[in-house]
């Protein structure tokens, strides 16, 4: 029978975006589509980037606009980093990272992330010796990291900052916002730290993948990346319209976000109760769950057969975990009765403590 394929493999808000967004979409006229931004006849940049620098409270010039976060990662990092060259980044994160090293004939050195106490965790002490040891030209952190889920605490991060002051600092916040983290600390971090790029993304926390609207916010040091960068006909119009619309709609995000994480946690209580499972706590949209190898082909195989898509990873470093996507109420619901039937024939459960 076929079923229907319920894709959670690629941490994609499956709720969709505003409603406000669409509206946008349904009155898009000529000056959205086929005339240029006249916004610097008013003294900015762009109507989004004016937005986004009011919010965060970060001048309009060190605010900067891209196709998604994955272009100005790029582009810092073929700013920044010179070949044969180091660049430290998450051992167990995006690949990409160590593909774009690769593109200007980077070195990339990567330090670990460690499984304590059901949650993965950086060690700022360990980044800081590898910088010490190889003085790179950039350090990448992601927080939260994909796919480990984890943040890096702001006092940790602030101390590794000031400690690697001669590198320049790529703090990828791709998946802000789910649990409920604000913009606070990036204006005294910024200005704490001249060599600091933060990378932020509306495909995410704002369901907004398919338009590829990114931005970064630079330290006043990197005045080559803002050069670099600069956009002298404007941005997308239309894009930056539904951006600002979703923008405005904060109270719709906050419920979608307050939704995932009550079902998160009836994940966590349904891999818990399976014997050799781990869910690991997460600040994203994501859960990766480690489990016994013995599993592997058995659960690959069933929730293929029942059409839900999930991410096994095949490297060495996580060859057993698989990252699960929070879906909408009803997908979760699915997913979790599915993995309840899967249990009951092929995995055992936790047998419960029963009290004398």
């Amino acid at each position: 029978m076929l079923v229907n394929q319920i894709l959670l493999d690629r941490n994609e808000n499956q709720y969709g975006p505003s409603p406000a967004c669409y509206e946008v979409l349904r009155k898009a006229d000529l000056e959205h589509l086929s005339l240029y931004s006249r916004e610097y006849t008013r003294g900015r940049k762009s109507e989004l980037s004016y937005r986004l620098s009011e919010k965060m409270r970060i001048p309009e010039e060190r605010l900067l606009l891209s196709y998604g976060s994955e272009d100005m990662l790029k582009q810092a990092v073929h700013c920044y980093l010179h070949p044969g060259k180091t660049m430290l980044l998450p051992k167990q994160s995006w690949w990409y990272y160590k593909s774009v090293a690769a593109e200007v004939y980077g070195k990339p050195v990567e330090y670990p992330l460690h499984a304590r106490n059901g949650q993965f965790v950086y060690d700022a002490g360990e980044i800081v010796d590898l910088y010490d040891t190889y003085k790179p030209d950039v350090i990448l952190i992601a927080s939260p990291n994909n796919p480990t889920g984890n943040s890096i605490g702001l006092d940790a991060l602030t101390a590794l900052i000031n400690h690697c002051s001669s590198s320049v600092i790529i703090l990828d916040e791709a998946y802000t916002g789910f649990s409920g983290e604000s913009s606070s600390h990036l204006p005294h971090l910024l200005s704490s730290h001249e060599r600091l790029i933060v990378l932020r993304t509306f495909s995410k926390y704002y369901a907004l993948a398919g338009l590829r609207i990114g931005y970064a916010c630079v330290a006043q040091g990197l005045t080559h990346l803002i050069s670099y960068s600069a956009r002298y006909l404007g941005y997308n119009q239309l894009s930056e319209r539904i951006a600002i619309a979703a923008l405005d709609d904060d109270s719709y995000y906050r419920r979608i976000s307050q939704r995932m994480n009550q079902d998160k946690l009836l994940y966590y209580e349904k891999f818990h109760s399976l014997n050799g499972f781990t869910a690991f706590l997460s600040d994203a949209n994501f859960i990766l769950v480690r489990y016994p190898a013995r599993y592997k082909s058995i659960l690959q195989q069933e929730l293929e057969k029942n059409g839900i898509v999930l991410k096994f990873f095949e490297d060495p470093v996580l060859n057993n975990h698989v990252r699960l996507t929070l879906g909408t109420e009803e997908q979760n619901a699915y997913v979790l009765s599915c993995l309840a039937t899967i249990a009951e024939h092929h995995i055992p459960s936790i047998p419960l403590m029963v009290k004398e």
